[in-house]
């Protein structure tokens, strides 16, 4: 007996499937749910384009409606197989180069799309195809921090290649994850150093001088305004607060924020975790679940109680998310050399930035032409003389 797969797998396959550019706040109930099954079924998950994440920032951080919604599937009304926000961009870094790119704002710490478990090649193949045809896409489609290796990168640089042209890694980073068979407490000892485990110990009982210690974890079910509102404040009050880039600092921002956490209790995505002095949460932490892990989406202390590690103190209480059977590993999110989770969290997670040429002849002069430009001036870079190390005069 033959059996034959739910979805196509090769290109040969593709003809009844559907390219579709959807408004992210007019979708049918079915499409909604299906947006949601995909991601339930996704080669690598990413929360900020499964549907609770990324129809209130389509609509809250994208003013000028330059994103569109794009949406792979099956016939007319079959299963979806990828999901991705695109925009047209008019310049390159300083060059007046129009693209296309991966639509994330700058609160997006993911850039992977949405594409079913074992179609990654056939979603890639449709999407540039469609690109190609389409009149506001030129040049290159950029796709910005895809996990290095995985299957999305590795489907992307397939299709390229038998386009007859070669990806382009253009930026790379590392930044902390956190994946272990160990408990927390095995975890936390081959991590820290037994003298800094010692000063952290200090500290949290000088902190607990000052009043009763508690560790608290958002539950479902339970009431969120409060911890929103205790989030906000005291982001607000630190130095992204003094910098103009806490949440609240903008009202569309706040808007979202607020949003995307309502959506992800009830989607049960939604980690928070506080650490209390007394009534007050001095520490503050969110992560998103999204199985087979996480991601640690923001973070915020009182820096009054700075001199005590309180972000810390919460990191080492947060190691037991490795216990929820849906997470295997969590992606920090954080800036690569991040001083504070990169001194908790030992494992790496490597990003990379890919540009994939559209097949037009003068879309490829201007991607080969922009690849030997970048090549040479990453060969200057790495060549110029680094700047003398000041020697301590004692």
């Amino acid at each position: 007996m033959t059996v034959h797969p739910a979805f196509p797998t090769h290109a040969a396959e593709a003809a009844p499937l559907t390219v579709r550019v959807v408004d992210p706040l007019a979708l049918s109930d079915d499409l909604a749910a299906a947006w949601d099954r995909l991601a339930a079924a996704a080669s690598e998950p990413n929360p900020f384009v499964e549907r609770w994440c990324l129809q209130s920032a389509l609509h809250l951080l994208d003013p000028e409606r330059q994103a569109r919604l794009v949406m792979v599937m099956t016939g007319s009304d079959g299963p979806l197989i990828g999901v991705m926000p695109l925009a047209p961009a008019a310049r390159y870094g300083p060059l007046p180069l129009r693209h296309v790119v991966g639509w994330a704002h700058p609160n997006h710490f993911h850039g992977a799309p949405l594409v079913r478990a074992g179609c990654e090649t056939l979603f890639w193949s449709i999407l540039l195809g469609w690109c190609d045809a389409a009149p506001w896409a030129q040049t290159l489609v950029q796709v910005p921090r895809l996990t290095e290796d995985g299957p999305l990168h590795r489907a992307l640089a397939e299709v390229v290649l038998g386009r007859g042209d070669e990806a382009e890694a253009v930026h790379r980073e590392e930044r902390a994850l956190l994946e272990s068979d160990l408990s927390p407490g095995a975890y936390w000892e081959a991590a820290m150093r037994g003298k800094k485990r010692k000063e952290l110990r200090r500290q949290a009982n000088r902190l607990a001088e000052l009043g009763p210690l508690t560790f608290r974890q958002w539950r479902s079910g339970d009431a969120i305004e409060g911890w929103i509102d205790a989030f906000l404040d005291l982001e607000a009050r630190g130095w992204k607060g003094r910098a103009g880039s806490a949440l609240a600092s903008q009202s569309e921002t706040e808007a979202w924020f607020r949003a995307i956490l309502a959506a992800a209790a009830e989607a049960g995505r939604l980690d928070m975790r506080a650490l209390d002095l007394g009534e007050r949460p001095i520490a503050l932490l969110i992560n998103f679940v999204a199985p087979p892990g996480a991601f640690s989406f923001k973070t915020a202390f009182d820096e009054e109680y700075a001199r005590f590690s309180p972000g810390v103190l919460l990191q080492q209480a947060n190691l037991d998310i490795l216990a929820d059977a849906r997470v295997a590993w969590v992606d920090s999110c954080a800036a690569p050399d991040h001083p504070m989770i990169d001194s908790v969290w030992r494992e790496r997670r490597r990003l990379v930035w890919i540009n994939a040429p559209l097949s037009g002849a003068s879309d490829r002069w201007r991607f080969r032409a922009l690849a030997r430009a970048e090549k040479i001036w990453r060969r200057l870079k790495r060549a110029a003389p680094k700047p003398p190390i000041e020697q301590d005069p004692s």
